[in-house]
């Protein structure tokens, strides 16, 4: 529609769906901590000097960088250069670009499909959980997220506009979206450009959608050929085999988050590793740990597409609504077609490849739907109240049963937690029924008694949308009204736990329970991913991720209470395990034994340059947190990345550079027989610390 023509209650929508988004996003913004320790770290690092910033180094030194491009940090480390290093100052760009996305997704659906469907868009995905949660916590893809939506925008405005310079400009958002998370960004790529196509086909418009794709792929490696061509020295790139970033964007970050093997993954865990989101399939997004952040309005998309397809064939029959077949009735049918393309097309793409990926898989990765579910679900409200008031056809029943279906797939989803707010059911159950059934009622009076009918039908409306947003709406709340769960930095989620683990592929453990854990993915003996033990005694282990005993190799005793929620074992994260912070939780603080270590390498580091190595990232990062120190990890995330090799290692010792080295953090596949761990165990001595049997002094 013309936005010029946008009446003000529009205007108030996209203020109150912006400021229910930045309270959900900000709320108690102090008491979130730090997040991610992992980004956390690299924050912190990145503020220090500008080479850091420039790479994403990890650690102050900038031996390492992490294993994704610094696209997103970059926003956190200038933020902290602003506001000094607080975790607010590291959450508070995300609650920003949060908040931008639902404003930007107002504006792109009110061009597309009218100010009553950009209102309902707006709401649903400042409601969305994973949405909420992934806000409010360091991790790259709210910002992610934010650029995919301006590429929409920009593409609906040269659909609308007929204007190839927004292709252009859409092509060149999702080139920046690269540098937040690399090929993630493309996904929906191939829904923007098909829907400058749709409009109408030609030559012409097909080599300008490969101008725009053009500039997509100039400007996506733009940071990766910089690295590569920098002159002098520059840090580890993590996740990668080589150090380079090139192996970075084919390998972890690539092809091995879809395939899953080793081959072309990046190092150490590779993405064989386990999938905190269930087993891939076409099912993914409808298990106990995707549906509830994710799953709640799917049914009403799907059916919202096929009002659609409805809508297009009927176009230009008398009993169509204003005679073109469009959700305003302002736009041409083509511009039309093209948004449902666009966000259809978001949707299923990403649907796809979230479902059947065979790597590492987080729930959260699925926030990058939310504006597309958001989209659709305010576009076809919007055309199924049309078809529904049409006088004439079947059509109409596309909106009682959407709602009916929807309702009940939520009741669903309700009952597998249902000691969790239990008074969901009967509201959710209540409204559904009487949303379900009000609409046929109130179409079946349509002829007599219009009035009326429109007045039974608009309780019916309103008793639906209750039935469809009041769970989401719940599960987002939960997130800051109870605050930050055990496993929020690596894997941030609204609502009630309902599963962390899970898949029984290569590398991943199935879902279960250790000694009263929350269900878990990974088993609990310290050492690699595999099965959980049966509920109650056992090996089994909990999805918390506890970290080791203090001074042990980490075994995950089962039915042990160090992990949120009591939950039992984890993976191999050595000593001092309750450094970890509840794995990748970071709080700003050091544990006992953390601050024992600290205190005796800084009397004892004889001049060394370096204060302290550690086996993996999340070891180092409470010490970079906490006090910015020079902390180094040698092995990157999952401790098996090169960034501080053998022979590096045994210079920096014989150099005086190195003095103590701590055997800490998370350990994916194969790090037990990394030959550093072995020289170390031989070659050093052990530093007798109470609590701490994991810390070694190398060297003179």
């Amino acid at each position: 529609m013309d936005v010029r023509k946008e009446p003000r209650w529009s205007r108030w929508a996209l203020v109150t769906a912006c400021a229910l988004g930045g309270v959900l996003y900000g709320w108690a913004l102090g008491s979130m901590g730090y997040g991610n320790s992992y980004y956390a770290a690299a924050a912190r690092s990145m503020s220090q000097s500008w080479s850091n910033f420039f790479f994403g180094a990890f650690d102050p030194l900038g031996v390492s960088t992490v294993d994704k491009p610094p696209g997103a940090l970059w926003v956190q480390a200038l933020s902290v250069r602003v506001f000094g290093y607080h975790g607010w100052a590291l959450v508070m760009p995300q609650v920003a670009e949060g908040v931008l996305a639902v404003a930007v997704l107002h504006r792109a659906v009110l061009r597309w499909a009218g100010p009553a469907a950009a209102s309902i868009s707006a709401v649903v995905l400042a409601l969305t959980p994973v949405t909420v949660a992934v806000n409010r916590d360091d991790n790259p893809d709210t910002l992610l997220v934010l650029l995919l939506v301006c590429a929409a925008y920009a593409a609906t405005r040269a659909v609308r506009g007929d204007r190839p310079r927004w292709l252009l400009a859409a092509g060149a958002l999702v080139g920046l979206a690269f540098t937040a998370k690399m090929l993630q960004a493309w996904l929906v790529a191939p829904a923007l450009f098909a829907a400058w196509l749709v409009v109408r086909p030609s030559w012409r418009r097909l080599w300008q959608a490969a101008a725009a794709g053009g500039v997509m792929v100039a400007v996506s490696p733009a940071w990766v050929v910089a690295v590569d061509l920098w002159p002098g020295a520059k840090p580890y790139i993590g996740g990668s085999r080589d150090g380079g970033a090139w192996d970075l964007v084919v390998g972890y970050n690539g092809l091995g988050r879809v395939l899953g093997t080793r081959d072309g993954a990046g190092t150490g865990l590779g993405n064989a590793g386990p999938s905190m989101g269930g087993d891939p399939g076409w099912d993914r997004l409808f298990n106990d740990q995707v549906a509830g952040q994710i799953g709640w309005l799917l049914p009403f998309c799907v059916t919202a597409l096929v009002a659609a397809v409805v809508m297009a064939v009927t176009r230009g029959r008398p009993d169509a609504p204003d005679g073109d077949g469009t959700p305003d009735g302002t736009a041409p049918a083509g511009p039309v077609r093209a948004g449902w393309v666009l966000w259809g097309g978001w949707l299923a793409l990403c649907w796809a490849v979230f479902s059947f990926a065979e790597g590492i898989f987080h729930p959260y990765y699925t926030t990058q739907l939310g504006p597309a579910v958001a989209a659709l679900t305010g576009a076809g409200a919007v055309t199924m109240w049309r078809l529904y008031l049409r006088p004439v056809g079947a059509a109409w029943a596309l909106l009682p049963v959407a709602v009916g279906v929807t309702a009940l797939w939520a009741l669903v989803l309700v009952r597998r937690t249902p000691d969790w707010l239990p008074w969901l059911t009967p509201l959710i159950a209540t409204a559904g029924a009487l949303g379900a059934a009000g609409l046929p009622a109130g179409r079946f009076l349509l002829g007599a008694s219009r009035p009326r009918a429109l007045r039974i039908a608009a309780v019916s409306v309103a008793a639906a949308a209750v039935a469809l947003l009041a769970a989401p709406a719940a599960w987002s709340a939960a997130e800051p009204l109870n605050g930050p769960d055990g496993t929020d930095g690596v894997n941030p989620s609204a609502g009630p736990q309902t599963g962390f683990g899970g898949g029984t592929g290569p590398g991943r453990g199935v879902p279960g329970r250790g000694g009263g854990g929350r269900p878990g993915g990974w088993r609990g003996d310290g050492t690699a991913p595999g099965q959980n033990g049966p509920n109650g005694p056992g090996t089994g282990g909990g999805g918390g991720f506890r970290a080791g005993q203090p001074g042990t190799a980490g075994p995950g005793t089962a039915g042990a209470s160090a992990g949120p929620e009591g939950t039992g074992g984890g993976p191999a994260a050595r000593g001092g395990g309750e450094g970890l912070s509840t794995w990748g939780v970071a709080d700003g603080t050091l544990t006992a034994s953390q601050r024992s270590v600290l205190d005796h390498v800084t009397a004892h580091r004889d001049g060394a340059r370096i204060l302290l190595a550690t086996l993996s990232a999340t070891g180092a990062a409470p010490y970079i947190i906490a006090t910015g120190e020079d902390v180094i990890a040698m092995g990157g995330y999952n401790a098996t990345d090169q960034a501080v090799s053998l022979e590096r290692l045994q210079r920096l010792v014989g150099a005086g550079d190195l003095r103590f080295v701590q055997l800490s953090g998370f350990t994916g596949q194969g790090a037990e027989d990394d030959p550093r761990l072995t020289w170390v165990r031989r070659d050093c001595t052990q530093v007798p610390l109470d609590g701490v049997s994991d810390l070694y002094r190398c060297g003179a």
